[in-house]
């Protein structure tokens, strides 16, 4: 739903609105109010305890890949169709786990390399088949797809080797608002001045306000979710989702949508598939091995209480 109005609203054909910076400042605004008054007025979830130096060092450098990734995104909507975009945005993967192993939080297999190449081939394939190719439209959706993976790589390393977890409520209370900071600089420059001279603009609180909360209500459904499902589910929501969209972008929109651009994307999703499958099995046993240390260290433990009360009981006895 997002994704579609994003589209609507940027689109020259459509609304035509094609302010990407200004439309992620107003989801970033609407969001990091609405996050604020849950966390502090509300109190519907517990805030993290966090100092300014973390904040500083951790959580403003992710706000910034998280605005570069946001602006670059929505700027490709202005040139590519919805359905090409999911197609790219299947490279997430490959980036995650390239940058993954750079930074040596991902360990080398070839077996996933093979995978990732598998992936990069059927982008690669379903970008020689669009209809509609735009080089510059690819280069910021490429740029977000990087942004993003740089990102969430950032996350493991400054946020959760610390112990810190935010979910989507209190990442949008902590990264939302020096994310808007970050994407004013390039506002005032790039959009503004455009704006100020556009004086016929009226602001359309209809449309924005209610592409905001959409914007919102996919935070707050995805905080909602985790913990109510399992990962599996949630990876097949997204599969589901994308495909979705595609068939969508094809029958409402009337984006083309050719037998190459099918061919390519069928075959980077049967790549994603096996590595998210692939990850979930790791998770699995994972868990299962830590349960199984849980399990043995409890019995240790009762071993060991055993013992000594046969001790005690022993040396009752001997003192009789």
């Amino acid at each position: 739903m997002v994704i579609v109005y994003n589209k609507y609203i940027l689109d020259r054909k459509m609304y035509n609105w094609p302010y990407p910076i200004s439309l992620t400042m107003i989801h970033m605004s609407f969001c990091s109010s609405l996050a604020y008054l849950l966390v502090r007025v509300f109190k519907a979830v517990d805030p993290v305890t966090m100092s300014w130096d973390l904040y500083l060092k951790s959580v403003v450098p992710i706000g910034l890949l998280y605005a570069l990734s946001l602006w670059l995104s929505n700027s490709a909507y202005i040139y590519l169709s919805v359905s090409f975009i999911q197609m790219l945005k299947a490279l997430m993967p490959v980036a995650v786990y390239t940058l993954g192993v750079l930074f040596k939080k991902e360990g080398f297999k070839s077996e996933t390399m093979a995978n990732m190449i598998s992936i990069s081939i059927g982008v690669g394939i379903a970008a020689y088949g669009e209809a509609k190719f735009d080089s510059w439209g690819v280069i910021l959706q490429l740029g977000a797809v990087a942004f993003e993976a740089t990102r969430l790589v950032m996350i493991q390393i400054l946020l959760t080797s610390k112990g810190i977890t935010l979910n989507p409520i209190t990442s949008l209370y902590y990264v939302a608002p020096c994310c808007l900071v970050f994407l004013f600089v390039p506002w005032v420059f790039v959009e503004f001045p455009i704006l100020r001279e556009n004086s016929s603009f009226r602001f359309d609180y209809v449309i924005f306000g209610t592409n905001s909360m959409c914007a919102f209500a996919l935070n707050l459904a995805v905080f909602l979710l985790v913990g109510k499902t399992s990962a599996l589910t949630m990876n097949v929501a997204g599969v589901v989702k994308d495909w979705l969209l595609i068939a969508f972008s094809w029958s409402v929109i009337k984006d083309t949508v050719t037998a190459i651009n099918l061919f390519g994307y069928a075959l980077a999703f049967l790549g994603v598939a096996y590595y998210n499958h692939s990850k979930l099995q790791a998770l699995k046993a994972k868990d299962s091995q830590k349960k199984a240390q849980m399990a043995d260290e409890e019995a240790g433990r009762l071993l060991e209480e055993k013992e000594a009360e046969n001790n005690g009981v022993r040396k009752n006895d001997a003192h009789n």
